[in-house]
């Protein structure tokens, strides 16, 4: 990742009115005004009031309400995605399956959180000891605007049935799915200050942090706004949980089925036009199956059609913002006026929008910037390893390590090189995904702190050791 092409969050540039503006159109469509800085305070007080009352409701019910947001994410389905695809140009197929995912996340905690929670005894010699698992109260959310919702409820699930209450600052982006996660869990039954939303400004993300109120901040965005808010979380003695991005190797070393391989790297780079954090951005090949792999996906880079992302025909959709767009096609021509070579894509469509031509880059060396930043978009770069240890040596040349894939028919194989990666997470013969039950985040630059899974339960919560001894008799 970048600290300076990829404004993933609203934390990571001056600020820009909260806002959606069609990158397919480039037409703002709506805007919305900051929360004023004066009316901060009584924001946090009333998230910490109502975590008074929700800490003290049975789990189960906070699990109801939860659950209840996951049906009525089904039941808006169409709504929000079309949502997404105006705010942030998803093709409305994926922006589809992004709901679909989102609700699956608040109905696996509304399933699970309660027994997640439940008190952990301790064998001890003498007496009994137990470790009891309570929220810490209000937290603010720094989200992206790449998964809108998806994003939003990682953080929302397992802390609202935890009994955390939670302060929502969305990026500019997504002014309008900010909104619509807020009306949905109210719509849920969640108390008034339970899930709020902010239209905050940059500058008083520290007011916020500093409140005494607020316990925790979580962010999901660049290794700038990552180390801006763990420098203010740590100034002022608060939990903190990042999630960074990063520079993702796809590791191929051999090829029985050239097809099958090629068809999952492509997806694994192009899914949500390659706005991904665990997109595969270094195709990394071993030298004896290199140029039938690169052949493939040289092609299928080429078969991506620009078109309107609400058109389910279309199969490359814009990117995020015509800055974003930008950003990328800099990096790409940096690549190429040093030497790398172009293999597919490498400049912007004549079609109107924020759109990058899916493009794959070889022979890139370390002192361009494609070697070392993240390209959040449809570019990828691809490598020649000669052996195991190359390839291991050519994933882990990077600052970053959130997810790896590693490709090979022999499982034993695979795995013994997964093992040598340094990364969160590893998916051997699948391209990197994201489900509930699975733990998400990374290692390095990439930042700290899970997300999802029962571990997601956890990063916020006072596991409180209670210890009891027989009373003496007298």
């Amino acid at each position: 990742m970048t600290t300076t092409e990829r404004p993933k969050t609203a934390s990571d540039a001056a600020d820009r009115p909260y806002a959606t503006v069609n990158p397919y159109t480039g037409e703002t469509e709506r805007e919305f005004p900051f929360l004023d800085a004066s009316g901060i305070d009584e924001v946090v007080d009333r998230a910490s009031a109502a975590h008074r009352e929700w800490r003290a409701r049975p789990v189960e019910e906070r699990a109801a309400v939860v659950g209840r947001a996951g049906e009525l994410m089904l039941e808006r389905r169409d709504e929000l995605a079309a949502l997404i695809t105006r705010e942030m140009g998803k093709r409305i197929k994926e922006a589809a399956g992004e709901v679909q995912l989102a609700a699956s996340i608040l109905a696996y905690y509304a399933e699970n959180g309660p027994r997640f929670l439940e008190p952990r005894p301790i064998d001890v010699m003498q007496g009994e000891a137990v470790v009891v698992n309570e929220p810490i109260g209000v937290l603010l959310a720094i989200e992206p605007w790449n998964y809108p919702l998806y994003q939003a409820v990682r953080v929302a699930g397992p802390n609202l049935v935890l009994g955390n209450t939670i302060l929502l600052k969305h990026a500019e982006l997504n002014p309008q799915c900010a909104l619509a996660l807020e009306r949905l869990f109210r719509d849920a039954g969640a108390p008034e200050g339970v899930y709020t939303n902010v239209f905050l400004r940059i500058a008083d993300v520290e007011k916020v942090v500093a409140h005494r109120s607020v316990q925790g901040v979580t962010l999901t965005g660049s290794e700038r706004a990552g180390a801006s808010v763990a420098e203010i979380a740590g100034r002022h003695l608060k939990k903190s949980v990042l999630e960074l991005g990063g520079s993702d190797p796809f590791v191929v070393l051999d090829a029985d089925d050239v097809g099958r391989t090629v068809k999952a790297a492509t997806m694994g780079r192009m899914a949500n036009t390659g706005q991904a954090c665990i997109a595969a951005k270094r195709l990394i090949v071993l030298d004896e199956v290199y140029d039938d792999v690169v052949e493939g996906l040289t092609q299928a880079f080429a078969g991506f059609r620009p078109g309107d992302p609400a058109d389910p025909a279309t199969t490359l959709g814009p990117l995020s913002s015509e800055r974003a767009a930008q950003d990328l096609a800099a990096q790409i021509r940096d690549a190429v006026d040093k030497g790398a070579t172009v293999l597919a894509g490498g400049g912007r469509p004549d079609v109107p929008g924020a759109f990058v031509e899916p493009t794959l880059l070889a022979d890139v060396t370390p002192e361009m910037r494609a070697y070392r930043e993240e390209l959040f978009g449809p570019a990828a770069v691809v490598y020649r390893a000669r052996d195991e240890d190359e390839a291991v040596e050519l994933a882990n040349a990077t600052d970053y390590g959130l997810s790896a894939v590693v490709y090979s028919s022999d499982l034993d194989r695979a795995r013994a090189v997964a093992d040598r990666l340094e990364s969160g997470m590893v998916w051997i013969n699948q391209p990197s995904g994201s489900s509930p039950e699975l733990p998400f985040g990374g290692v390095k630059r990439s930042g700290y702190g899970r997300e999802l899974s029962e571990l997601g339960m956890f990063e916020f919560a006072n596991r409180r050791l209670v210890r009891t001894l027989p009373a003496k008799k007298k």
